[in-house]
């Protein structure tokens, strides 16, 4: 495998360890997971846990015995936002295209969008003011709005402000940039700072266990470890806390290292948490435990199984094409030296290259409502990068809400037509739901994925049209082995045991990167794809009516850009019909 020079993904050391990344032939089924949570048992045994270490006894023992104070100041392993800090010190907040005015921030009415109020609860933002200017300059302004916080929320427990998630942040960002919001000779003050520590924590005690699995309940029990690092005594509640991570981690990871909600935001956040929990334990000279560096060993491969050559981060599951140089920071963050993962058999994600050309495809069901909030109807979707650019893309971003993204649009980006694959009848292969959750749609997908001389080739389809149009989508994908072409084939056959519906329209899309400009061919059969400056590439169909229309394409930080989509449009009979296509590589 070949990378683009501009590839910012580590090569793997000597040292790295080894991943399972080998290819299986042969057909493989992959269902819709059962859903993935505490059993009966670790929630009981979770209790028992609590119960042994608050016990009457152990609160008197501890009662005046340790003053409140940190311990130390882990470092911030991730570099901030430079960006939104210097529009912070210039006064006031940027967050996925919105602004507020530090004059105008009011915690007891937080008037923005429900991102942005996290973002605002969980203190992330002091890694972007840290990351400009001079601390002395920085201290005023954090510890102003630190102070504000306080005296909104620092007694009355209600969310956003204290939901686990962003109280497991909390713990973690005002530790790392304690120095921006306790330089004050106030005591008054620094005790409240200190006293809010103590009490998230307790807070996290009571409610970790009982948020929903996945990202949110890991940075949870993240918090509760890192509070018992951080201040004196927290012995007792280190050993909880362990307990509860290691099962929690458990839960919202898949053997081959994706998360369960199968999103590379969730995935990148994840690793960002627990590389700055190893910063604690760095801090106080303890060895990080086994199981925490286990994890970031199967989690950042996961994770670079889903970059382009340029290093930069596909759209699945409601993320959007997060920078390579964020992913950069994360990975060198964890301290894993590794390869991308070419086959995450669980997550549900393949990865091809050859030469500079990236083929990534979804060839799994949806994660289950349980555990998203921005779940996509995606199955079969695929991506396709030569170098620097991207030629056929998903729309992404449905979980990055801002001002540029409203609530009805993301709605439309987690559908299947927002992705580069096929619809029946204008419907999704999974349900949305009018609440916003996931319904009824596929629940197996069957995956062979072989190395022929012809090139790498992926054969995936799925059952989420059989119950409403008694048809398989089937998908061909084969990579060239010098990556000039990708052929294609869609194919719709009858369900086993399904009744014939009569004729079915299909729409077949693909998305098309933000620099390519499409020109019909005077068949209209096939488009000119050109890349100012880059390579140009051609598609061709066999089948239906082809037709360039509108479409977005949303970046890392939630803007949405006006792109262009090929769409192949045509009629199935009940007995099913092919359509062969092409990208193909030509100057």
């Amino acid at each position: 495998m070949t990378s683009a020079p501009s590839s910012p993904i580590p090569d793997a050391g000597e040292d790295a360890p080894p991943i399972d990344d080998s290819i299986e032939p042969g057909k493989r089924l992959i269902r819709l997971p059962a859903d993935k949570g505490l059993s009966l048992g670790d929630r009981v045994s979770n209790y028992i846990t609590r119960l042994t270490w608050r016990t009457p006894l152990h609160a008197f023992r501890l009662k005046g015995r340790f003053p409140l104070k940190l311990l130390g100041v882990p470092a911030d392993p991730v570099p901030g936002d430079k960006r939104a800090g210097t529009a912070i010190r210039a006064g006031h907040f940027l967050h996925r295209g919105l602004r507020l005015s530090l004059g105008d921030l009011d915690f007891a009415n937080l008037d923005v969008a429900p991102a942005f109020a996290d973002y605002l609860h969980s203190f992330t933002w002091l890694r972007d003011l840290a990351a400009t200017g001079s601390r002395a300059d920085g201290a005023p302004i954090a510890e102003a709005v630190v102070r504000h916080w306080l005296a909104v929320h620092g007694e009355a427990v209600g969310e956003p402000a204290w939901a686990a998630e962003n109280t497991g942040w909390r713990i973690l960002f005002w530790s790392a940039h304690a120095p921006l919001i306790l330089s004050s000779s106030d005591l008054i003050y620094r005790s409240a700072v200190l006293n809010h520590l103590a009490r998230a924590a307790r807070h996290l005690d009571r409610v970790a266990d009982k948020t929903r699995p996945g990202t949110g309940q890991l940075v949870a029990w993240i918090g509760i470890v890192a509070a018992s690092l951080l201040m004196p005594g927290g012995e007792p509640r280190q050993v909880f806390g362990e307990a509860g991570l290691r099962k929690v981690i458990e839960t919202s990871f898949y053997a081959d290292g994706g998360n369960i909600a199968r999103a590379p935001q969730a995935q990148l956040d994840a690793i960002m948490a627990l590389s700055m929990l190893a910063r604690i334990y760095d801090m106080r000279r303890m060895e990080v435990p086994p199981f925490v560096q286990e994890v970031l060993a199967r989690t950042v491969p996961a994770l670079l199984g889903l970059v382009h050559s340029d290093g930069g981060m596909g759209s699945w599951q409601g993320s959007g094409a997060t920078s390579a140089e964020h992913i950069r920071a994360v990975v060198a963050a964890s301290g894993v030296r590794t390869r991308p993962l070419k086959q995450a058999r669980d997550w549900g994600y393949q990865r091809v290259v050859a030469n500079k050309v990236v083929l990534l495809a979804d060839a799994a069901p949806p994660p289950i409502a349980r555990v998203t909030e921005a779940g996509c109807a995606s199955t079969l979707a695929f991506e396709l990068s030569d170098g620097d650019e991207r030629i056929v893309v998903n729309c992404g971003g449905a979980a990055l809400t801002g001002a540029t993204i409203p609530a009805d649009l993301a709605l439309g980006l987690r559908t299947t037509a927002a992705h580069s694959t096929l619809t029946i009848g204008d419907t999704n292969s999974t349900a949305i739901l009018p609440g916003g959750t996931l319904g009824r749609g596929v629940t197996e997908v069957e995956l062979d994925r072989r190395e022929t001389p012809q090139g790498s080739r992926l054969e995936m389809s799925h059952d989420g049209y059989a119950r409403r149009h008694g048809l398989i989508h089937r998908r061909l994908l084969i990579l060239s082995p010098n990556g000039r072409e990708l052929r294609g084939e869609d194919m719709l056959l009858p369900a086993p045991r399904a009744r014939r519906k009569g004729d079915k329209k299909f729409t077949l899309r693909f998305h098309l990167g933000r620099n390519l400009s499409a020109s019909l061919t005077a068949d209209k059969l096939g488009a000119l794809l050109r890349i100012a400056g880059g390579p140009l590439w051609q598609f061709r169909t066999s089948e239906g009516a082809l037709a360039i229309e509108e479409s977005l394409w949303v970046d890392g930080n939630g803007r949405p850009y006006p792109t262009e989509q090929l769409v192949v449009t045509g009629t199935t009979p009940a007995g099913g019909v092919s359509i062969g296509w092409i990208f193909k590589h030509i100057g």
